[in-house]
């Protein structure tokens, strides 16, 4: 799309044929590289011209669909986000309805997956969970919110359910390891070199699956942890 075309959307001219697609996929384009920018160089680092310039189109472009660079930033983050948290509420309703008594394991896997799924999805997945990662370092106020627009719904679901499933926890505690079992995660996606510095080398390049399972052991040990 050039950006005369633009510009004349903008003004109120006719779509010629077969622009709702090419919107989309200039959309898409956009999106992919402001990720990996963001993602590299985090929220304040990034300039929107080397957005522009690397998804090779202007500036002006990216206020046309996505207005403000906070807003072309919160895009990004809902895009993938929302693929993780629909999955999160895919897979929950599954277990609830194989046979509406899922096991800790069972809901910690069913949580982690989808977030696992993104970083081995390609470059734009593993930059996402980068992404998510560096949100951390952004204002309080501006992470809290999009972290609560994008995840609190599915977050919700998974406590009252583990609820159910220890009823001699306390809600309200297991709602904090679930804060503990967020940390953990975000941690081992971002930083699997480190396995290998903590065991001199032993372990070589772990693998995915072997990963997960490991971790799904250790969150599960936290969560059903005496309270005393």
């Amino acid at each position: 799309m050039t950006t005369a075309m633009v510009e004349a959307k903008a003004s109120g001219k006719r779509r010629g044929p077969g622009r709702p697609k090419d919107d989309q996929a200039v959309r898409e384009v956009i999106l992919d590289q402001a990720e990996l920018a963001f993602a590299e160089h985090g929220f304040a680092g990034t300039k929107v011209r080397d957005i522009a310039r690397a998804a090779g189109v202007n500036q002006n472009m990216i206020r046309y669909y996505f207005g403000t660079k906070d807003e072309l930033f919160d895009a990004v983050y809902r895009r993938h986000g929302g693929v993780i948290s629909r999955g999160r509420h895919e897979r929950l309703d599954a277990l609830l309805a194989d046979d509406g008594r899922p096991t800790v394991p069972q809901l910690i896997h069913a949580y982690l997956k989808p977030q696992w799924d993104m970083k081995y999805s390609g470059p734009g997945g593993a930059a996402f969970v980068r992404l998510q990662a560096r949100l951390h370092a952004e204002p309080a106020e501006y992470a809290l919110r999009l972290r609560r627009e994008v995840y609190d719904d599915s977050l919700r679901r998974y406590i009252q359910a583990l609820s159910e499933a220890l009823p001699g926890i306390p809600r309200e505690v297991i709602s904090v390891r679930m804060a503990f079992l967020v940390g953990t995660y975000m941690f081992m996606l971002n930083d699997l070199g480190r396995l290998n510095d903590l065991t001199d080398g032993q372990i070589g390049e772990p693998g995915r699956n072997e990963m997960l399972r490991q971790l799904v052991l250790f969150l599960t040990a936290g969560l059903t942890a005496p309270l005393e």
